[in-house]
């Protein structure tokens, strides 16, 4: 963190509102990027931010290290959307309407969208604890000693259950693999 932003984070811990909007519109996109990704649907992906953001204002004070202020806000979020999809255990539906082109996809293409449906099926049957640990290394880019630091957690801990997580996502499309043969469609 840049001596600018500690003196933004020292002037929000004195209770500086500008200060802290200031440090907040910097991360907004980063960190509504991943609460979007744990919780897998955008109003409560919004939800989530905004209850993290207001922890955040509420207890800064009780940040003891102004530089370790990024990881403090990241564990915030990804706490509160795990509370968030533990309490909602309902799974909705997001739905975009896509354009679509004159032409028909190349065979490349569809193969794409096949796995990434595969892969967000996969991904919405693992709960939310793991889901945060593939995020914050996948999407993130997080070595397992950052995702220890981020969530305070030794650096084991985080390569073991980074480890589990990746097994049940694994489990997870497998089993939804053997399903679709069941079913008769392709896998």
């Amino acid at each position: 963190m840049g001596s600018v932003d500690r003196d933004l984070v020292e002037a929000a811990r004195n209770g500086d509102r500008e200060a802290y909007v200031d440090l907040i519109r910097a991360r907004t996109d980063r960190l509504f990027a991943v609460a979007q990704r744990i919780l897998r649907d955008i109003d409560r992906a919004e939800d989530a931010l905004q209850d993290a953001l207001v922890i955040a204002w509420r207890d800064l004070r009780g940040l003891r290290d102004p530089d370790r202020f990024d990881a403090w806000l990241q564990r915030l979020l990804v706490n509160v959307c795990i509370a968030q999809a533990t309490r909602e255990r309902r799974r909705t539906a997001n739905l975009r309407v896509l354009p679509v082109d004159d032409g028909l996809a190349a065979p490349d293409e569809l193969l794409t969208i096949a796995d990434r449906d595969l892969l967000e099926r996969g991904f919405r049957r693992l709960p939310p604890d793991q889901r945060a640990l593939l995020v914050l290394h996948h999407f993130m880019g997080y070595a397992p000693s950052e995702i220890a630091e981020t969530l305070g957690i030794p650096p084991g801990t985080a390569r073991s259950r980074l480890h589990n997580a990746h097994r049940a996502m694994r489990a997870a499309l497998e089993a939804d693999a053997r399903a679709a043969v069941k079913e008769g469609r392709p896998a």
